[in-house]
């Protein structure tokens, strides 16, 4: 064939046919796609979006396009998009997309292979799985759609690549994948992001405070019951604590189904540090009590003024301290029964949530599409 009237851009009519996609006979045209993924950057898991940069390079047979090479011996040219077909492929999940190339152009080979290059930065919603946060996994996805067509005139096939270089950051991205997704009223091919979380900062940030403030909570209570530090120190700790619980509960994302359980976690020590605190005032209170009461009891000097008017001899000498102190008071082994009690619950709840993290597993509730009588993606 000699040079297509394509190139005669003064035959409009021309023009506007090759525009249309190519007929491939009874079978769609087959959209051979190659998805390399450069970068994953911005991971906000508060609002569940992650941001990335691409590049499409799409190829397909457009037959209408071929040229007889003994009449024009050019083996390739370049195209502008307005004046062949190319797919307009919208990404479902996208919040923006800003297209690198406001004017890209094809490439166009001798026997009609079309090559396009499609670079593009994104940000797209994403659906982070954050039960074991900051140890997460999640697979976030990106929908190419060609809604100009449908999937009698169109097929896609795709594969990734992966390119990213750096791994300093706190989402890498470990797997990717794609596939056609069957049963589609629209041509479209799904690519699939596994990212991981290897953030060590937010172990160090989360976990660590909060162990050692219920370290230091345990250890509190090897302070003796009738020292006024131990209230002190007891109070001290549950207010720091509280200004900590505030300010992580702003840090950790929070969704209908499937929280992080470290916001269970950080409950519980919560609930713990309180309860260690209340027992302690209690305790101090029953005490002080107890003391106030023996010191106000006139039974001692009675017995006292007896005994010197019946022998009024040298006072015999008395017991040591010692020997009255070693019988404790009942606050004294309340407050010691319930120290034992606290350091095997504190030591039972965190073995009880390392089981916890390993084997909990979260199936999320169903998405509102999905769950709807007349809310499901459309199918063949």
């Amino acid at each position: 064939s000699v040079w297509p009237p394509l190139f005669n851009l003064n035959l409009s009519q021309e023009v506007e046919e090759t525009i249309q996609i190519p007929n491939n006979g009874s079978a769609p045209l087959l959209v051979a796609v190659q998805v390399f993924v450069s970068n994953v950057f911005n991971v906000d898991i508060l609002r569940y979006t992650v941001s990335s940069v691409l590049l499409l390079q799409m190829s397909w047979l457009d037959p209408r396009l071929a040229w007889n090479t003994s009449v024009h011996p050019r083996r390739a040219i370049t195209l502008p998009l307005d004046s062949l077909w190319t797919p307009r492929l919208t990404i479902l999940e996208a919040l923006w997309v800003d297209w690198r190339d406001l004017s890209p152009q094809a490439r166009v080979d001798q026997d009609g292979h079309v090559k396009l290059n499609l670079a593009l930065t994104t940000e797209t919603n994403c659906n982070f799985d954050l039960l074991h946060f900051p140890r997460d996994q999640s697979h976030c996805s990106l929908s190419f759609y060609a809604f100009s067509n449908t999937v009698m005139e169109l097929e896609f096939q795709a594969h990734a690549m992966n390119e990213i270089v750096s791994v300093k950051r706190e989402y890498v991205v470990h797997n990717l994948s794609t596939e056609v997704p069957p049963q589609q009223l629209v041509p479209c091919f799904q690519l699939t992001l596994s990212l991981k979380n290897t953030a060590l900062k937010s172990i160090i940030a989360l976990l660590v405070p909060a162990e050692a403030l219920l370290l230091a909570d345990v250890c509190g209570g090897l302070l003796p019951i009738q020292a006024t530090e131990r209230i002190a120190y007891k109070v001290t700790l549950l207010l720091g604590y509280l200004v900590f619980h505030s300010s992580l509960v702003q840090a950790l994302p929070s969704s209908s189904s499937c929280n992080p359980l470290l916001i269970y976690f950080f409950t519980i020590l919560l609930l713990l540090l309180f309860l260690s605190t209340m027992e302690t005032v209690l305790m101090a209170g029953l005490l002080a009590r107890a003391t106030l009461g023996a010191n106000r009891s006139p039974s001692t000097a009675l017995r006292g003024e007896q005994r010197d008017r019946k022998n009024p001899g040298p006072i015999p000498e008395e017991a040591p301290r010692g020997i009255q102190g070693s019988k404790r008071s009942w606050p004294e082994t309340v407050d010691h029964i319930f120290f034992l009690v606290y350091v095997a619950g504190v030591a039972c709840s965190q073995f009880i949530f390392a089981g916890v993290w390993m084997w909990a597993a979260c199936k999320s509730d169903p998405a509102p599409g999905e769950a709807a009588p007349h809310g499901r993606q459309p199918s063949l």
